[in-house]
């Protein structure tokens, strides 16, 4: 009888074990393994009945061979290899089988008293300390980067912890659900956000998908009140008309430019406390919310008392005036012991946002003159950084632009952006100074060996004739996001910040691509401002973070501790400071000088621009070489 040397592992798509499929023993000597010993709840008609040999050796070392017609994935390492029908490869300890590209995973277990278990794993840990210690030796020459301040970049996202009422804060990460556990610390599901006792939901999204959207989130099927602010071609209209709840409201914002679209993507929950604002990147869709890169930002704000009913904010005046452009059918509410509502703009007045952690940055379409200049757009983060001060690393420092759209651009317009991210004083009241933007934006190999292989190039719609022109190649920088896991989920987040080494002197969490479009541009002598589309996003700035927040929620009992409330009354303000998650230092977190806001930055800091072989995604272009799963672009 063979002896037994280890065990093919099933997983889910989170790659942790599967609970209740048992595992495959992998004897001495050659395994066939199919459909007929795959334990699968419904059988796969992809999977042959011998759909490989795997052969291993008294001591675990084994290779594979791919019999059946289909081909599978072999992921060792950081390297993940198709091999097509009659391929031959080794597999070692912990590497990873798709059966069926990205289905039916498998890893590839050795029992602990073999050699090649001990072996595999040794190789591992000293490959893994050998390329953190040459990220760190790399960085510290880097420009920005301080070599005392020791950064470690090794998978950073494991230590984001955040405490209740820090929340409002940061932002989050939204899940991928083919990343490991420790990539998905602190990231969140669309079921995270929307729950607890829902009174009315605004949703504001460009796509919206119903079959998706309410079996992943099945609170929002016991709302009262739901209004959907869309995007949406006519023609999907009609299809999502036929297929919502009938309690459901949908409105199409109008849209008195051409060529403009409605792209904000936030929530406005309200419940018996107060409202949940969110504002994110994700489109209503599955992939979206499961394949890529994409963040979030939310905040709970309690009811105005009767005596603030008057009492304002600024960030009041920015939600009800951008609210205001959108033109919803108002509607009546009755809300259990709060009484009759008519839920239009003004209805927002009605709770307190005197702590809000962010200031809004929206676009709202139309040719702006005179005072209205400043209140959208990129003229909008100008005037807000223009009242600024931030510390003297910040003179010069560069800027990032990282977006999953790229418009039609030119030179003259470029410098006009730049002119407002580059806005701001530093300590000695001088202006901060031109910064030098970095587009990070993935390269055709990024897209084509992600977890979506070239289907990911659908969502990263720029075509050839705006990403070929000549004056963006001094741009162009990497992709690469290994601390969060998010090297291979493309991104469809757009952020925009400047930063020195790893510490950000402003960040923005935004719906708006890099276009004229969505950002704004200045015509006739700068007299006016013209957007064609909808943007929404939330700009962290260190000075509204000095004062702290309540930790007030709708759906948990988070109460400030009396000894930072004692703090608040005798006027004890620490200075704050954003820093990405590759310069967090423990020491840090516990400073008592001053408030450490770690932020999730998916990619690293600062970028590597591209090399001469890099060539930019664009989706209108062919590319031959097969992707991850055997497919060349576009489908066919």
């Amino acid at each position: 009888m063979s002896r037994e040397v280890g065990f093919l592992v099933p997983l889910n798509h989170n790659l942790e074990e599967h609970p209740s499929a048992p595992k495959l023993p992998i004897s001495h000597g050659p395994n066939p393994i199919g459909r007929t010993n795959i334990p699968l709840p419904t059988p796969d008609k992809r999977l042959s009945r011998n759909h490989l040999t795997l052969t291993a050796s008294p001591h675990g070392d084994a290779h594979l061979l791919v019999e059946g017609r289909n081909p599978i994935v072999l992921n060792s390492g950081n390297k993940r290899r198709k091999l097509n029908s009659h391929q031959k490869a080794p597999i070692s300890h912990g590497d990873i089988l798709e059966l069926i590209p990205g289905h039916h995973l498998f890893k590839y277990q050795v029992l602990s008293n073999t050699p090649a278990s001990v072996t595999a794993t040794t190789k591992k840990e000293d490959s893994h300390r050998l390329s953190q210690e040459q990220g760190r030796n790399a960085a510290a020459h880097k420009p920005g980067h301080s070599q005392s301040g020791k950064y470690s970049n090794a998978e950073a996202i494991r230590n984001f912890h955040i405490p209740s009422d820090k929340i409002p804060s940061t932002f989050r990460l939204l899940r991928v659900q083919q990343l490991p556990p420790w990539a998905n610390t602190s990231c969140v599901a669309i079921d995270d956000v929307i729950q607890g006792d829902v009174l009315v939901a605004i949703l504001s999204n460009y796509m919206v998908d119903l079959d998706w959207l309410l079996p992943a989130c099945p609170a929002l099927s016991k709302v009262p009140h739901v209004l959907v602010i869309h995007g949406e071609s006519d023609g999907r209209v009609e299809y999502l008309k036929r297929s919502k709840p009938a309690n459901w409201i949908l409105h199409k914002p109008p849209l008195p430019i051409s060529f403009g679209t409605h792209h904000s993507k936030a929530m406005f929950l309200v419940y018996p406390q107060g409202i949940r604002v969110i504002v994110h990147t994700a489109n209503l869709i599955h992939v979206d919310w499961n394949n890529k890169t994409q963040g979030l930002w939310l905040q709970d704000f309690p009811w105005k008392d009767q005596d603030s009913l008057s009492k304002g904010s600024e960030f009041e005046n920015d939600l009800v005036e951008y609210l205001s452009t959108l033109k919803w059918p108002e509607f009546s509410v009755k809300l259990p012991s709060l009484g009759n509502f008519s839920i239009c703009p003004s209805f927002f007045k009605k709770f307190d946002y005197s702590d809000a952690m962010v200031r809004l940055i929206a676009s709202a379409p139309g040719y702006h003159s005179g005072a209205a200049i400043k209140k959208w757009g990129h003229m909008k983060l100008r005037s807000l950084l223009q009242e600024c001060t931030f510390d003297e690393d910040f003179k010069k420092s560069p800027l990032i632009y990282q977006f999953s759209s790229l418009g039609s651009l030119d030179e003259k317009w470029m410098a006009e952006l730049t002119s407002s991210m580059s806005a701001g004083l530093s300590e000695d009241k001088t202006p901060l100074g031109l910064g030098e933007p970095q587009i990070i934006w993935p390269t055709v190999e990024d897209v084509r060996c992600s977890i979506e292989g070239y289907a990911a190039g659908s969502a990263i719609p720029s075509p050839f004739k705006n990403v070929e022109k000549a004056f963006l190649k001094k741009y162009w920088a990497k992709w690469k996001a290994d601390h969060t896991g998010r090297s291979r989920a493309m991104p469809h987040i757009k952020t925009f910040t400047r930063y020195s080494g790893q510490n950000l002197a402003w960040f923005l969490l935004t719906s708006a691509n890099l276009s004229k479009a969505a950002w704004g541009a200045l015509q006739k002598n700068n007299t006016q401002f013209m957007i064609r589309s909808y943007e929404l996003g939330v700009l962290f700035l260190p000075t509204l973070l000095k004062r702290g927040s309540r930790g007030f929620s709708c759906t948990n009992n988070i109460t400030q501790t009396e000894d930072k409330c004692r703090a608040e009354e005798r006027g004890e303000v620490k200075k704050a400071k954003l820093v990405n998650l590759s310069g967090l230092r423990r020491e840090e977190t516990h400073s008592t000088s001053e408030v450490i806001i770690p932020l999730p930055v998916p990619y690293e800091l600062p970028p590597q621009p591209y090399s001469s072989q890099d060539v930019p995604w664009s989706w209108d272009r062919r590319y031959s070489k097969k992707d991850v799963y055997g497919h060349v672009w576009p489908r066919t």
